[in-house]
């Protein structure tokens, strides 16, 4: 089959087409068609050698976001069949294989049947966010119709779900942003209010939509130093759910403030095989969700084929997209 391979971390241009042989289905699994798939923060960070330690063995194939159809269902796999349209994160990190491929092999337990209302190529742009978000909010925080959440990123792959989720939970949102373009996108998600973060300091936004008492839950999507900011935002026995937390940080706000501290990292059951079926669980819920028009994707303007990987990244790289970058071939 045909795929985009690296055979060494780097810049987008690591990336070139190769013949390599199709993956052989095995029990438990699904042999996916692939139609499409998205750029996460994680692919690139992983082409990169950012996170060496994750990523696939050269030459590698990158990306887990997928969409697709079924083409051949392995031994033990009851809930799927041959033809079904689904999608899920399914690879491109150590043990398992990338979707820049024309199939991958799929555990059925990380994938689940796309949503009815979406093309294929929309529905790519799902599934790693959607995971994480759903784990940050619903799983870990709670959320519920008596909060004030505060969401970090909110027109970003992760945020733009976080705010559509937060909402659907019942809560009331205030969504940072950059600009008023994004102000715009975060309120047509559902956000109740939005807030330019580089003109409003963070003391300022909880004296003003908070009363001083600071937020339930803030959804930091940002993490490292801006740890700092979402301790603040937060109120006593307050909630913070951040992304990414690899850096030191002083923990005085977090102690004096009886914070809980939820760290989420969507790719543990990728890379240990625990809890597999929590993903296509969530998926299958956020596919609902689709359908009734409670959460969509935010998808950036400028889409990409497959032998245009190296120009997505690039892209991706350049900080410009607003949602979602998705890649997406053809399946004839």
């Amino acid at each position: 089959m045909q795929a985009i391979i690296i055979q060494r971390f780097g810049n987008p241009e690591v990336f070139h087409p190769a013949e390599v042989p199709t993956p052989r289905l095995i029990p438990g699994h699904l042999l996916i068609r692939v139609a499409a798939t998205s750029v996460n923060p994680v692919d690139t960070k992983i082409r990169e050698g950012v996170v060496a330690d994750i990523a696939p063995e050269f030459p590698a194939i990158l990306h887990g976001d997928v969409s697709g159809v079924v083409e051949a269902v392995g031994d033990g796999v009851t809930q799927f069949q041959v033809g079904d349209e689904v999608y899920g994160c399914v690879g491109g990190v150590k043990g398992t294989a990338g979707t820049l491929a024309g199939y991958v092999l799929a555990d059925a337990d990380l994938v689940a049947y796309k949503p009815r209302s979406l093309t294929l190529t929309e529905s790519a742009a799902l599934p790693l966010v959607s995971i994480t978000a759903w784990e940050g909010l619903i799983g870990r925080a709670q959320v519920q119709s008596d909060h004030k959440v505060l969401v970090y990123g909110s027109t970003g792959g992760v945020g733009h779900i976080g705010v559509q989720l937060a909402k659907w939970a019942g809560a009331e949102v205030c969504a940072l942003v950059s600009s008023e373009e994004k102000a715009t996108l975060a309120r047509q998600l559902g956000a109740d209010v939005t807030v330019d973060y580089r003109q409003t300091p963070i003391e300022e936004i909880v004296a003003e939509h908070t009363d001083g008492k600071g937020f339930d839950v803030v959804f930091d999507t940002v993490g490292n130093d801006n740890l700092q900011n979402a301790f603040k935002a937060a109120r006593l026995n307050g909630t913070v759910v951040s992304l990414v937390s690899l850096s030191q940080q002083d923990l005085t706000l977090l102690h004096s403030k009886g914070l809980t501290l939820h760290l989420v990292y969507m790719l543990l059951p990728l890379l240990f095989g625990s809890d597999r079926a929590y993903h296509s669980k969530i998926l299958t819920q956020v596919a609902q969700l689709v359908d009734k028009g409670h959460v969509r994707p935010l998808i950036d303007a400028k889409q990409f084929s497959f032998d245009e990987t190296d120009a997505a990244h690039r892209y991706a790289d350049s900080g410009s997209a607003i949602g979602k970058i998705v890649l997406e071939q053809s399946l004839s």
